[in-house]
């Protein structure tokens, strides 16, 4: 399915783009759509950073990316890498104890803060000393009503740096130079550019089903990896966020259990919240996610039968075998995204290692092409008239959680 989000740059004095601001969008039309700010920014992060990456989307520049008091609570923003984004705090955000807390401890982890559409109020005083941007909408507050409130501002905070927003004529811009501002965003320069990228459909049965195991005080990795493993989404999304910059691998993936352990309870918890907020209400998955489920056990099946030791990486294999039509992508530029063991990726780049004859075992038998079939039995050691008995369990196995909504409904408050 295709995703859409909007950026838009932000200038400096010299009008040279230093960083972008992202919107959300749910179509091709380039507006803000009526939705929760919570339920935009998740669906922002999910489809986007965890397709295609933020820098991508950046060229390699920082990221202002809005988050309600919700997403600040909760602490949203440290499921991205400090150096990628500047969180900007929404005008209806209320300067709590409890939300500056949460932004001092963000502060203290590396993160930057910016005021959004900024009007002063003496309960964000705090604030000031970790925010180091505070941005003024010049259709909420003219540059006329600044000429006081800005060179106060600038004496009493030294280190903020001042951006004029919804900038629309050439003399605004010359204005607001004068006046001091050191960045600038708006019309003038440039609308909201769209971005369109894919996103593999996701099941809202096991969008919930996660998010059920994770509420719980002492989750199981175990019953989450057996969850994980029925959607080709959430596992490509896991693997890109280990590999957002967030974490310093050890060692390549090779198995989804690794993977979940690997992010923590804390972490684990928020990944999943996140995707919950994003997806839920998503349709079912399409015919291509159901055969990467199918591969998935059927290959890890087979390795199950003539090489135990390599069977989680004989699932993942599967899983991702049809991943570059899902997004309509290189697989080799995919593979370059994706933290797992290199027999893996040569498995699916086609070279001949035991994966792949597993692999290609199981696209014979699917496609009908019994003398392949046959050959590629002898390959991998395991009798043909197996086959038939595997691939149903396979079957079986992909269906078994056609009711697994039904976990959910005991965790509803």
């Amino acid at each position: 399915m295709r995703v859409y989000a909007a950026r838009q740059a932000i200038l400096n004095r010299k009008k040279q783009s230093v960083a972008y601001e992202l919107f959300f969008r749910d179509g091709a039309e380039n507006v803000f759509p009526n939705i929760d700010s919570t339920a935009a920014t998740s669906k922002l992060l999910v489809n986007q950073h965890l397709n295609i990456g933020l820098k991508n989307i950046t060229n390699g520049k920082r990221a202002l990316v809005n988050f309600s008091e919700q997403g600040l609570l909760d602490k949203v923003p440290t499921l991205l890498p400090p150096k990628d984004i500047v969180i900007e705090i929404l005008e209806d955000v209320r300067p709590t104890d409890e939300v500056y807390k949460a932004c001092r401890e963000m502060f203290h982890q590396g993160y930057r803060f910016a005021l959004d559409d900024f009007q002063y109020h003496h309960g964000w005083e705090r604030f000031m000393n970790f925010c180091r941007l505070i941005k003024f909408d010049l259709f909420k507050t003219p540059l006329n009503e600044l000429t006081d409130v800005l060179p106060t501002l600038r004496e009493k905070h030294k280190h903020m740096k001042f951006l004029a927003e919804k900038v629309e004529t050439f003399e605004e811009f010359e204005q607001a130079k004068k006046m001091g501002f050191d960045f600038y965003q708006g019309f003038f320069f440039c609308r909201p550019e769209m971005m369109t990228s894919h996103d593999i459909d996701t099941s809202h049965q096991i969008v919930l089903a996660v998010y059920a195991e994770v509420l719980k005080d002492n989750f199981s990795y175990s019953k989450l990896t057996a969850l994980f493993e029925k959607d080709v989404s959430l596992t490509y999304k896991l693997l890109k966020f280990i590999n957002s910059g967030l974490f310093v691998l050890v060692e390549p993936i090779g198995s989804i259990k690794q993977a979940l352990i690997y992010l923590g309870e804390e972490r684990a918890r928020k990944f999943i919240a996140l995707i919950a907020t994003a997806h839920l209400g998503t349709s079912k998955p399409m015919e291509l996610i159901r055969m990467s489920v199918i591969r998935a056990r059927f290959c890890e099946l087979l390795a199950e039968s003539v090489m135990p030791g390599i069977k989680d990486q004989a699932f993942l294999i599967g899983l991702f075998s049809l991943v570059d039509a899902i997004l309509d992508k290189n697989m080799e530029d995919i593979l370059q995204t994706l933290p797992i063991v290199e027999e893996i990726k040569e498995g699916l780049r086609g070279n001949k290692n035991p994966l792949f004859h597993k692999l290609a075992l199981v696209k014979a038998y699917e496609s009908g092409s019994w003398y392949n079939t046959q050959k590629l039995a002898r390959v991998v050691n395991i009798r043909e008239e197996r086959l038939p008995q595997l691939h149903e369990q396979a079957i079986k196995w992909s269906e078994s959680f056609e009711n697994v909504a039904t976990l959910f409904e005991g965790k509803k408050r």
